[in-house]
């Protein structure tokens, strides 16, 4: 079994394990990395021969780094990454180009369909019925989406919002308020088997997750960056914020909304952080509309899409997807059994 895995910023590691009753009976370790002394490498060899198939990535990391002295020298790689190759040659840990991904380009629904639509399909490649899949929203009503663990309350000024004909809807992952009219944002969901982010911690899930988008929006003419936690800039300021939710069966939803063309000033009458929220972007005046990709690319929204979608293909294996009906009826009795209920807007106080 062979697995690869390339440290971000750093050097190649290879995996080459043989298995039997279970156990990693043979482990060869090579790359490009430096390793002082060089009898380290037959340690680190040693430590992973017996260990189980099932060893998670932190029992192998952690057996590498209990078998090398204080005075060994890794550079480019780490006990970590050779974990994920470990992983990736037994199936365990996977990369982008071991997946085909199915791409579905804007559908418009409801946003409270396409919030309920994130749980449908984690379920759908969860179970098989459709391959890890990136889709971008498009939807025709206002709405205030919230975080899994806001308080609406403290979030939304909920006599405003009713005043703008803005519907608030909490969705299933954490983060902040999305404020979303139509064509005022760009908002995608990645929805991958866990395996795809294996080993790293969730600052890194992050940035590996919006690693493609970075390069895309680089293709329209912005020089965007990843910001820890979970936002993305240039340097004129925020354009967004990412989100993530792991379901119990390996999946993972990753997901983002860019500011295309907001109005500043409803904004900050429907939601009671939202002068908070401007201050990094540079607004001072309500009057004002956040519009970092209009006004930085001087694109329409569809032709930024177009650019998105077409630098993802570009990158990984890829294929034109659509919703299934069954998906889109599932999403339609969440709307109705769960997402529109008081019981889930209101979960916390």
């Amino acid at each position: 079994m062979h697995g690869e895995f390339k440290v971000p910023g750093g050097k190649l590691v290879v995996a080459d394990v043989e298995v039997e009753q279970d156990c990693l009976a043979h482990v060869s370790i090579s790359g490009d990395f430096f390793l002082e002394p060089e009898s380290a490498l037959d340690c680190i060899n040693q430590a992973l021969t017996g260990m189980p198939v099932t060893a998670s990535h932190q029992t192998l990391a952690a057996a590498i780094k209990a078998a090398l002295n204080d005075d060994v020298m890794m550079f480019g790689f780490s006990a970590e990454a050779v974990a994920t190759a470990v992983r990736r040659a037994l199936g365990k840990a996977s990369s982008w180009l071991d997946h085909e991904f199915e791409v579905i380009a804007p559908v418009c629904l409801p946003a409270a369909e396409h919030v309920a639509l994130d749980e449908v399909l984690a379920h759908s490649v969860g179970t098989g019925l459709r391959k890890p899949t990136l889709r971008f929203w498009d939807w025709s009503d206002s709405v205030v989406v919230i975080g899994s663990f806001q308080s609406v309350k403290n979030e939304v000024d909920m006599d405003a919002a009713a005043e703008h004909g803005v519907q608030v809807v909490r969705r299933v992952t954490g983060g902040g308020a999305m404020f979303m009219e139509p064509g005022n944002c760009i908002t995608y969901s990645l929805t991958v088997p866990t395996s795809l982010v294996d080993g790293v911690n969730i600052e890194q899930s992050y940035q590996q997750l919006d690693a493609w988008v970075l390069g895309a929006l680089n293709k329209v003419g912005i020089r965007a960056r990843y910001v820890p936690l979970n936002d993305i800039a240039s340097d004129k300021g925020k354009i967004g914020g990412a989100a993530q939710k792991r379901f119990a069966n390996g999946v993972l939803v990753h997901h983002a909304t860019l500011a295309y063309d907001i109005d500043a000033s409803k904004m900050l009458q429907v939601l009671r952080t939202g002068r908070e929220k401007l201050s990094d972007k540079g607004i001072t005046s309500a009057n004002k509309r956040v519009d970092p990709m209009r006004s930085q690319t001087g694109l329409e929204r569809q032709a930024i899409i177009e650019s998105f979608i077409s630098h993802f293909a570009e990158l990984y294996q890829t294929q034109a997807g659509s919703y299934l009906p069954q998906e889109l009826e599932a999403a339609k009795a969440l709307v109705s059994d769960k997402f529109l209920t008081e019981e889930w807007l209101y979960k916390v106080s």
